[in-house]
């Protein structure tokens, strides 16, 4: 074995926006040029805050009473967001905003009226 030669020219850093790179790399895996996400909703949750924190990610936990909570979070879409909140797997109201709530409502509609095939799967041996 023997080391290869670099073909070209060297390469030249760039200075990182704003001198984060941890802020830099989190905001463009979020689909901004600032750290947040484009879409942020918040829920109230029929779930003990204990139970929904370790599962929260980058959202926020607020606890109402022992029983409740509310969650704010993001995601790089409505539906994205709505789907993400569907992990608790337990009651929930939409605090807001309304395009959350319509994210719901497209979700929890049949797929046929999504305007998927009504054709049915296929069942493979």
């Amino acid at each position: 074995m023997r080391p290869t030669v670099p073909h070209g020219a060297p390469f030249a850093p760039r200075v990182v926006p704003g001198w984060d790179v941890d802020a830099f790399v989190s905001a463009r895996f979020k689909g901004s040029d600032t750290n947040e996400w484009p879409c942020r909703g918040t829920l109230l949750l029929h779930a003990p805050a204990r139970d929904v924190l370790p599962f929260a990610g980058d959202g926020t936990v607020t606890a109402i009473d022992d029983e409740r909570c509310t969650l704010a979070a993001g995601s790089w879409s409505w539906g994205a967001l709505a789907a993400s909140f569907g992990r608790f797997e337990v009651a929930m109201e939409v605090v807001g905003p309304p395009e959350l709530a319509e994210a719901f409502a497209v979700q929890a509609a049949p797929p046929a009226s999504k305007g998927s095939s009504t054709e049915q799967p296929r069942r493979q041996s």
